[in-house]
């Protein structure tokens, strides 16, 4: 009898085990996710190899879009664009007058050597039949051979003036040559091409902030050769944030794109943060070994980035966070964060009001145009 107690007590215990592993996921309210906050950093560098005179920045400023944490040696840059700057307005000089052509004077005076040279060539043929009609008529005696070869000589040579004093008058009418124009404006327009390349490493000697962030370690210090791969500043983006946690196969089916949730972390243990799911990867992975999950290691997880509104910038890089997602909100119409979606902005403020250099950190402001450079000179190629 009690053998038979045993074996429907262990059946019933079976049933029970297996009913509640079929349906456990119905009776669960919420997914708990495991990570660590992440963001973005930005490696910022010159783009010349020049002398640094001023690094304004330091570890923990606030900076904003546009403000100026850097400055290089301007001093060999500036005679070379002023340089530049004159052959360009030379040769800008040379098309305006190949456009504009022959002024009237020239061609007056092209006109005025035309009739000269018509005089020349009625005077002398005169002279050379007056000397032939003489010759003729004493038979030779009056007038030389010499003197009729002379005069002949003479007739020729200005008509021959004439004709080259009436090209040269076509030619100033009709201008310059479209191929010395082309040629002209070819060279002009690699001269403006100059311009702008320098008008662009003036402006790149000031180092900019990209977008809001926040110093995360300086580098260099003033007197230091910067270069394009010589990193100056890092800086943290501090929006947006998220939290890079990673859901089995089993719990992959409740989690949508724009689901929303919240955050916890141990800083904060009686606060939550709210947020919304941004990226679901569509590869499986191995659970790494930094996350502590209560499932096993090797299980299969699909990694999960959880954004997170932080206004506060409390939250900080590689910090352990819990994940909480309401199943009954996995259909939720929060926003979804795409790769490339602009960053929060983040209060103004300066972190230290005074550099390590003595200099205090510059308000951001437009970028600076070099002398005789104009605006969209500056426009082509990104910001230092």
């Amino acid at each position: 009898m009690k053998r038979w107690i045993a074996v429907v007590i262990g059946v019933a215990v079976a049933a029970g085990l297996v009913l509640w592993l079929t349906h456990r996921h119905s009776e669960r309210t919420q997914i708990v996710l495991y990570g660590n906050i992440d963001l973005r950093q930005v490696d910022l560098a010159f783009n010349n190899s020049e002398r640094m005179v001023a690094v304004y920045a330091r570890e923990g400023d606030r900076v904003q879009r546009g403000q100026i944490l850097a400055r290089l040696d301007e001093s060999r840059l500036l005679p070379q664009l002023e340089q530049a700057q004159a052959v360009a307005a030379a040769q800008r000089a040379v098309v305006d007058r190949m456009h504009n052509g022959s002024r009237p004077e020239e061609v007056a005076q092209a006109r005025a050597n035309v009739a000269l040279a018509q005089a020349d060539a009625r005077s002398a043929a005169v002279k050379y039949q007056r000397l032939l009609g003489l010759w003729k008529a004493s038979g030779g005696r009056a007038v030389s051979r010499q003197d009729i070869d002379d005069a002949q000589a003479a007739a020729d040579v200005a008509e021959a003036r004439l004709n080259v004093n009436r090209k040269s008058l076509a030619l100033s009418v009709a201008g310059p040559r479209r191929e010395d124009v082309a040629q002209a404006e070819a060279q002009f327009r690699g001269e403006q091409a100059q311009v702008a390349l320098l008008c662009r490493t003036v402006s790149d000697s000031e180092l900019r902030a990209p977008l809001n962030a926040v110093v995360r370690s300086r580098v260099a210090e003033p007197g230091d050769m910067a270069s394009p791969q010589k990193t100056v500043f890092t800086l943290a983006i501090t929006e947006p944030k998220w939290v890079r946690a990673y859901v089995s196969g089993q719990d992959l089916g409740f989690v949508r794109n724009g689901m929303r949730g919240s955050i916890a972390v141990d800083s904060f243990p009686h606060r939550r943060f709210d947020g919304w799911v941004g990226f679901i990867s569509s590869v499986a992975e191995f659970t790494p070994k930094t996350v502590e999950t209560q499932e096993l290691r090797s299980s299969l997880v699909y990694e999960v980035r959880f954004f997170v509104h932080d206004p506060g910038d409390v939250l900080r890089l590689g910090m352990p966070a819990t994940v909480y997602l309401p199943i009954d909100n996995a259909e939720g119409n929060g926003p979804a964060m795409s790769r490339g979606a602009s960053a929060v902005s983040v209060p103004a403020e300066s972190g230290a009001s005074e550099s390590e250099t003595g200099e205090g950190l510059p308000p951001p402001q437009p970028a600076s145009v070099p002398p005789g450079c104009s605006p969209s000179e500056l426009s082509a190629g990104p910001t230092s």
